[in-house]
């Protein structure tokens, strides 16, 4: 078996990170096996070394080595790209192709970008990793095929299948051993490392003198992000070799070729919406929903209260907190002239169903006057109340004051609630 710095040494890899040396020695230590691999890692970080190591140190290396960009095929013809077709199988299909799987037959098959595969296009790819067998398109006959696959992403493999864009019984089959590639920020006592390899490279393709850094120009380059990774590196120092007539680089003309805002400081992002935010659209109208329900019970509330005592100051000075919280300050000056407009409210003394006391079948309705609605709850307003106070006391870790204020309704009532759900 080859050591670690003999593998980098042929396959032209820079760099003694040990997250990269542990990667390189898990290809080699996978290699003489057919079991699937997965290598993972951002994008520009290098990631088509390792199925190259895999290939060449398998007993296959003899046969064909395949690299597959999936996400540049386009959807139509990817399955005819692996899989072959018949003549007339489609428009255009003049002749019988033979797909990489055939082709590569005794070899290995590098899949990149597998996670931009078509969700048609995985279900086949399941079954030529489970059994080798595979059907050309336009074509009833099963064929079998002997390729060991090898695959790379840099997506998120478990958030694509939480979206259901990725099947996730072929990401357990790709994913028997899995390997990751650090990204070159993590990687800082490389970068200057390859930089300088770089420099080398495109100084003999130009044929110019090689640009070197001075000492202050090294901690720059070491800090910046390299969201692009190696490939980004590799383009700066293109560019500085073929634009720069000083061949000495100090830290102010390092600082024109790396893009302004992308400085390393620490910064918490979540891509993923959280489950206890309401950002969601329905969740907010469901918030709404249940605002205008406590608010109408509150009203309920006040309006039998003042039927039954018929003094609107007693009343007002009973709820004196319920008005505000329903009226607020804005409309407070209006809410005495709304009590005493129900205080006066009386039932007709005449309708079509008034109650006649010298009919003795007739029953006493106490709101015989109301228009009787039938109620059509289309939402499960009982069961989205108890989801949005969960969230809600999650969100605060329990205190109910914070989660009462997001709720808009007082700490009373949310303790009523949370007795009411057994919370």
């Amino acid at each position: 078996m080859e050591s670690i710095q003999a593998i980098k040494q042929r396959f032209g890899i820079i760099g003694n990170d040990p997250k990269l040396n542990r990667a390189i020695e898990k290809a080699i230590q996978v290699a003489p096996t057919d079991i699937s691999v997965l290598v993972t890692g951002e994008s520009g970080v290098g990631k088509e070394s390792i199925p190259k190591i895999i290939h060449q140190l398998s007993h296959r290396k003899h046969g064909k080595y395949i690299a597959v960009n999936c996400g540049a095929i386009p959807e139509g013809t990817i399955d005819s790209e692996l899989f072959g077709h018949e003549k007339g199988a489609f428009t255009g299909a003049t002749s019988t192709r033979s797909g990489y799987f055939e082709v590569a037959d005794g070899g290995t098959i590098f899949l990149d970008e597998v996670g931009e595969l078509p969700l048609t296009t995985q279900v086949r790819l399941l079954r030529v990793l489970e059994n080798g067998e595979f059907i050309k398109v336009g074509s009833s006959k099963v064929q079998k095929t002997d390729v060991r696959i090898v695959a790379a992403t840099n997506v998120n493999m478990f958030e694509a299948i939480k979206k259901e864009k990725f099947r996730e019984d072929l990401y357990y089959r790709l994913s028997t051993v899995d390997i990751n590639i650090p990204p070159l920020r993590e990687r800082k006592d490389d970068i200057h490392l390859l930089f300088r390899k770089f420099a080398s490279d495109f100084a003999l393709k130009y044929k110019m003198p090689t640009i070197k850094l001075e000492d202050d120009a090294v901690p720059i380059l070491q800090k910046h992000r390299w969201n692009g990774n190696i490939r980004q590196l590799r383009n700066v120092a293109e560019q500085i070799s073929v634009l720069e007539q000083n061949r000495t680089i100090n830290a102010s003309t390092l600082h024109s070729y790396l893009p302004s805002g992308s400085n390393n400081l620490p910064a918490v992002i979540n891509n993923s919406k959280s489950e206890s935010d309401f950002s969601n659209e329905r969740e907010i109208l469901y918030k709404v929903l249940f605002d205008m329900k406590s608010d109408l019970n509150d009203l309920k509330k006040l309006t039998m209260e003042l039927m039954k005592s018929g003094n609107a100051a007693e009343v007002e000075k009973d709820n004196e907190s319920l008005i505000n919280k329903i009226y607020g300050d804005k409309q407070k000056e209006n809410y005495t002239d709304e009590f005493e407009d129900l205080e006066v409210m009386a039932i007709p003394e005449k309708t079509e169903d008034h109650f006649d006391p010298e009919d003795k079948n007739q029953t006493l309705d106490k709101y015989h006057f109301a228009e009787e609605i039938e109620e059509e709850e289309t939402l499960s307003l009982h069961d989205k109340e108890l989801e949005l106070i969960k969230k809600s006391l999650e969100r605060h870790q329990g205190k109910r004051k914070l989660a009462a204020a997001e709720l808009g309704i007082s700490e009373r009532t949310l303790y009523r609630k949370i007795k009411q759900y057994d919370l």
